[in-house]
């Protein structure tokens, strides 16, 4: 039946798919959602089994029949890391579907960050983050220069402008230290300046290791290789929620065009039940709210979420970058400052800064309804920022850039909180996998987190 169900799903996308390469990087994909269905009802209408009856959500005991399938691995969420994991689980021979309710890959947080490869330094030692960090960007640089994905190993240096902040540049330095990260230099401000004429500052670290990546030529890569092996992508599709049925967890699965007018207290039909050996939750910004419509799954165990804004401006009115390296100041609540990152077609952007938004729903949050504009007037606050350490920015130089939302697990003035990777060990559904909180260093971490997946998990 999955056979089947593939083989659909892959004669509606291999007029394009077929022929995707890199440079297709605006490519988007019918959805083939209706024709999975219909094939599933067609296929399956002699066999007794095929529809289910159940509660569809926990505020609601309507029933409501539906078609039904097994199948082996479900991914929800075609972002960096659900792309990855998808990748990893294909490599080792099962068969993977990738359900995402967007249009295409990569479109939530994964498109909208600053495209730094991190290098390890900031996270405490031993934390899932730190772990990760240094093994997925290892990992990352190694797959990029196999797969010819565009990236560059520029350097960073993490500044202090003013005396007072040296004891917490030292600080960063013993994590850097401590995690494993090789090439970590303190340097006199005079010496850094010498690196970095524009830069002003007292004290530098010098982390050789970081660098830049092309985010989107790295997913169509990594969703190139999971095809390849077999992996499934349907867009336009979202898992709206599911319930078990003795030690198994049923998908409910309906078209992403059902949801617009949903109000969050009608009940939700599905039109799709999947029933999966294992289930990664990837679906970043929306992985705690859909958590919470697992019938089964008790709340006690899905932390709360916080959710912090960040814009970006960009550099105009100047022929050359003024840095040759990611500059970046002390950390702040939230975010580690208004930095300076360079693009790989050499535009220069500054941030992201940090906008805590407050009473965000379930039903947003589950429905990815952020407001991600960008103010142009937002940039009166990153000027004194960037001035600190970037004296020389001219007025009028800044312009409205993107903005992402950082799906974090820690609200302000709070201790940040580490990744959480969830198991049957800690939430008792057998098969699941939460992942919660993958905000940075998400990208850099993607590979080393499906591998730990694909690793320990089957």
């Amino acid at each position: 039946m999955l056979k089947k169900t593939i083989q659909t799903l892959e004669q509606f996308k291999s007029s394009s798919s077929s022929t995707r390469t890199r440079d297709h990087v605006h490519m988007k994909w019918n959805n083939p959602f209706n024709n999975w269905v219909r094939n599933i009802r067609s296929t399956t209408q002699n066999d007794t089994n095929t529809t289910t009856s159940y509660p569809v959500s926990r505020e609601t005991t309507t029933s409501y029949s539906v078609p039904r399938e097994r199948v082996d691995c479900v991914v929800i969420g075609a972002g960096v890391v659900g792309i990855a994991v998808a990748r990893a689980l294909a490599l080792k021979g099962r068969e993977v579907i990738v359900i995402e309710s967007a249009p295409s890959f990569g479109t939530g947080t994964s498109s909208r960050n600053s495209e730094v490869v991190h290098a390890g330094i900031y996270y405490p030692h031993h934390s899932l983050k730190a772990i990760f960090c240094v093994k997925g960007r290892e990992m990352l640089y190694e797959y990029c220069a196999k797969h010819d994905i565009p990236h560059e190993q520029t350097g960073k240096l993490i500044v202090a402008t003013r005396s007072s902040e040296i004891p917490k540049l030292s600080v960063i330095l013993n994590h850097g230290i401590q995690n494993g990260v090789d090439g970590l230099k303190m340097m006199d401000g005079v010496d850094a300046m010498k690196m970095e004429p524009e830069l002003q500052c007292v004290k530098a670290i010098l982390s050789p290791l970081s660098g830049i990546v092309d985010s989107h030529s790295l997913m169509l890569s990594l969703v190139g290789e999971a095809e390849n092996h077999g992996a499934t992508f349907t867009y336009n599709s979202t898992v709206i929620g599911g319930h078990m049925e003795g030690n198994e967890i049923c998908l409910h699965v309906s078209e992403t065009k059902s949801l617009k007018e949903w109000n969050g207290k009608s009940s939700l039909q599905p039109e799709l039940v999947l029933i999966p050996k294992l289930v990664v939750n990837s679906a970043g910004l929306s992985a705690l709210a859909l958590a919470k419509r697992f019938t089964g799954l008790e709340n006690k165990v899905i932390p709360p979420a916080y959710y912090a804004r960040g814009c970006y401006f960009t550099l105009s009115n100047t022929k050359a970058s003024p840095f040759r390296h990611l500059i970046y100041p002390i950390p702040e609540d939230g975010g580690l400052g208004v930095h300076v990152t360079l693009d790989l077609n050499g535009q220069v952007k500054f941030g992201p800064d940090v906008e805590w938004i407050d009473g965000v729903d379930d039903i947003s949050s589950f429905q990815n309804k952020f407001d991600y504009s960008v103010q142009a007037n937002r940039a009166e606050k990153f000027y004194p920022e960037i001035r600190k350490y970037y004296p020389n920015l001219k007025d009028g130089s800044l312009e409205p850039g993107y903005s992402g939302i950082r799906p974090k697990l820690s609200g302000p003035c709070q201790s940040p909180v580490d990744f959480v990777i969830q198991g049957e060990d800690i939430h008792g559904v057998p098969g699941l996998i939460n992942l919660f909180g993958i905000e940075s260093p998400g990208l850099t971490s993607s590979l080393a987190i499906a591998d730990f997946i694909s690793t320990k998990f089957l």
